[in-house]
């Protein structure tokens, strides 16, 4: 573990203990016992995977809707997707879950609170369950890391449901307790390292969306998530230069480490192009949630232009420069293109 991550595990130790959570940690030796059957997380990468040809996106009637209320897919053996489906929340996030050798990481919790309206809980356990089954690791050993990308509600409001759940730390709802968690000091320019046991997390900060926001690059599968600050859809820009500025080190980034797929945290755009509605239930020719890095310097590109606000299509996002009081486009007074 280098100095980086030895600092943000830590930190993560320090925001949760005022939470009150367990903090227990695999001892060295029983580190150092198991190290023979870890995975390996740094050879022959990227770690391939495939998205699905189509996630449960709810339906045109959500009382006769029979779909999961999240759909799990495995973009490879150590690598899971969750999306909530559309029928229990219009948002319909995504979530990535991450498995180290010695801990996991969930990103962002979805547009639920309580156990019995739909079991977020339930879901990552038997993920973690089944991935500990095919990989011979006891469950109780695998510490378990829940963070989010910005502090919006359809983005924490699960964090609860892990509240008294053993060996699990998550992340705090302040701007502070945000950035603590991860250790960071210089937000949002420091780039930290998170190590989950052999496969590491780079981590730094992505305000413009909102202030509180991070970009999360996973170096196994090399997928860069941006959550809310860039993703398939209209793209709530609240700040537009601290947003411009988190763009050119997404640019920075990728200009210097392989990146398989830009990952947002919704899609809210047909595969034509056509935005959906605010608030629809069902869509049944969305997009695919991952971009390609064309994608993503094509709307930086597209933003250089960009001086004043309103809605401008890039061919694949709609920037929204500060019209978020507004939300379906077709409706929206500002200019757009």
């Amino acid at each position: 573990m280098d100095r980086r991550a030895f600092i943000s595990y830590n930190a993560a130790i320090a925001v949760t203990q005022v939470a009150g959570v367990a903090l227990t940690t695999r001892s060295e030796a029983a580190m150092a016992a198991t190290r023979a059957q870890d995975i390996d997380f740094k050879s022959n990468l990227p770690a391939p995977g495939s998205f699905p040809d189509r996630w449960i996106c709810g339906s045109s009637s959500c009382m006769d809707n029979t779909d999961p209320p999240v759909h799990v897919h495995w973009y490879n053996a150590h690598t899971a997707i969750l999306r909530q489906n559309k029928a229990y929340s219009y948002e319909a996030p995504f979530a990535p879950l991450y498995f180290g050798n010695d801990r996991v990481l969930l990103l962002d919790e979805g547009f639920t609170q309580l156990r019995n309206d739909w079991d977020l809980r339930g879901v990552v356990d038997e993920c973690i369950d089944e991935w500990c089954a095919r990989n011979g690791r006891d469950p109780a050993s695998m510490e378990l890391l829940v963070a989010f990308s910005h502090l919006h509600a359809d983005h924490y409001a699960a964090t609860n449901q892990f509240a008294d759940r053993p060996r699990t730390r998550y992340m705090g709802l302040t701007h502070e307790e945000m950035v603590g968690f991860w250790g960071m000091t210089n937000f949002p320019e420091e780039r930290v390292t998170l190590d989950l046991g052999g496969r590491e997390i780079l981590i730094w900060g992505s305000p413009g969306h909102v202030v509180s926001e991070f970009a999360y690059y996973d170096s196994y599968t090399q997928i860069l998530y941006t959550g809310d600050m860039f993703y398939r859809g209209r793209c709530y820009i609240s700040f537009w230069e601290p947003w411009f500025d988190s763009m050119t080190r997404l640019i920075e980034f990728v200009d210097t480490h392989p990146v398989t797929h830009v990952m947002g945290c919704h899609v809210e755009i047909s595969k034509d192009g056509e935005d959906y509605p605010y608030g629809v239930t069902y869509q049944p020719d969305e997009a695919p949630v991952q971009m390609t890095l064309q994608q993503l310097r094509e709307a930086y590109d597209y933003a250089k232009t960009i001086t004043e606000p309103g809605i401008y299509f890039t061919g694949t996002v709609f920037l929204c420069n500060q019209t978020r009081s507004m939300t379906t486009i077709d409706v929206n007074p500002y200019r757009y293109s």
